[in-house]
């Protein structure tokens, strides 16, 4: 069965005519739809997705931090998208009362060769706009977080934390207030265009849309390439593993504590985050997995694995970053040196309890085959479909302005073409 047939409005394989068919129900393909409806409101919309419900992968399975803009490079899809879509997402909240928090957060450098680092964010962060970033050194850190140390950090009191599932599934509701047809369940195997039409094949018949757009995450390759778009870039899955610190102990941060991260790698390290029903999670880890759905490390998919160790670029980074695969190989191993590396800037945390349940979500990230990570956000065309190439973090945090970049690339789309991939 396709979707909740209780709603009354979901499909189940067919031949439907749409003027716009989204492909993805996380939080980008569900801004898409809304955006859309928003400019040309009584159109025919769809939202296909693989999995029976929204927001199934990357939406429901990130660290809940409304990002403020500090680490993209100025100038980028990101920088620019971020900040815009915070402000947005803040304003989308408080229309739909969801709970949220703007409790800060504290990038810190513990070592004197992390402070150039941390100064070159500081520039990036104020080139971006970013609403009230500030250095602070020593007292003022304790001010912030009592339990933090370090040499100095970037506070950014913008950044929030809020439930990404429950705005998903706000604007899941909102969506089919407006008569927009979800096909839950339903996974597509090809894009093409016909007679004016894009067609969206699946094992049931097919969908036809004047124009689709496919926020299809960790499958947003395969969904381009069978659209006629190049492979590279090749999505390559990072699984990212969290710590819960058990509850009942006394609270050990108020917001956020990150590392100054590694300027060559687009992951943020290993950080204390509290989410918005007051559990703190440490995380995530980012290691390379052999699915691009291995919440459990030892998920195997040949299809997936084939992919992964035939690119190129899978090899180049192996071999640039080995290190750093070697670090994340120890913490994946070991729940001590996990700890360890959060305790470098907030030292109790060594001597609390951790929750024995843990929990993880997989990265979509896109390598290309040169071996370069994909930082910016991607996006491609082809005839009749706009394909989200890599949409990682701060995807969520920007999906609503993210969608107005797609949705103005559909309506361009429409009269002259695009490269076919913005790397």
């Amino acid at each position: 069965m396709i979707g909740d047939s209780r709603n009354g409005r979901d499909r189940g394989p067919g031949t439907g005519r749409y003027d716009l068919a989204v492909v993805g129900a996380g939080i980008v393909g569900l801004a898409v739809a809304r955006e859309f409806l928003r400019r040309r409101g009584g159109a025919k919309v769809i939202v296909i997705d693989k999995q029976d419900s929204v927001a199934c992968h990357q939406t429901g399975h990130n660290s809940g931090v409304i990002h403020s803009g500090v680490y993209y490079k100025p100038g980028s899809l990101k920088a620019r998208l971020c900040v815009q879509g915070a402000r947005l997402l803040y304003e989308f909240c408080d229309e739909h009362a969801i709970r949220y928090e703007r409790c800060g957060k504290l990038i810190v450098a513990v070592r004197d060769d992390e402070l150039p680092r941390l100064a070159d964010l500081e520039e990036r962060g104020h080139a971006n706009a970013v609403p009230g970033l500030r250095r602070v050194r020593g007292a003022e850190i304790a001010a912030i977080e009592p339990e933090c140390r370090g040499l100095a950090a970037l506070h950014s009191p913008a950044t929030g934390i809020v439930d990404y599932g429950a705005v998903a599934r706000a604007l899941e509701q909102d969506l089919r207030g407006q008569g927009v047809t979800f096909a839950l369940g339903c996974t597509i195997s090809a894009v093409r265009r016909e007679r004016g039409q894009t067609l969206l094949a699946h094992a049931g018949g097919a969908y036809r849309a004047g124009w689709s757009i496919l926020c299809a995450g960790l499958w947003s390759d395969r969904l381009a390439v069978a659209s006629g778009a190049p492979a590279d870039p090749r999505i390559v899955p990072f699984r990212g593993a969290y710590l819960r610190l058990a509850a009942g102990q006394p609270a050990v941060v108020r917001g956020m504590i990150y590392p100054v991260p590694d300027p060559q790698l687009p992951f943020l390290g290993v950080h204390v985050t509290r989410h918005i029903d007051g559990h703190v999670m440490l995380g995530p880890t980012a290691m390379l997995v052999g699915a691009r759905d291995a919440y459990d490390p030892w998920r195997l998919r040949p299809q997936d694995m084939l992919s992964t160790l035939s690119w190129p670029g899978t090899w180049r980074v192996a071999r640039s970053f080995w290190r750093t695969g070697m670090s994340e190989l120890g913490m994946a191993a070991s729940r001590k040196a996990f700890v360890r590396a959060c305790s470098r800037y907030v030292p109790v945390i060594e001597s609390m309890r951790i929750d024995p349940h843990a929990s993880s979500g997989v990265r979509a990230q896109a390598v290309a085959r040169d071996g370069r990570l994909l930082d910016d956000f991607a996006i491609s065309q082809t005839p009749g479909a706009t394909h989200v190439r890599n949409a990682p973090s701060p995807a969520a945090t920007s999906s609503l302005a993210l969608a107005g970049e797609l949705v103005d690339r559909l309506e361009a789309g429409q009269a002259q073409s695009y490269p076919e991939c913005e790397l």
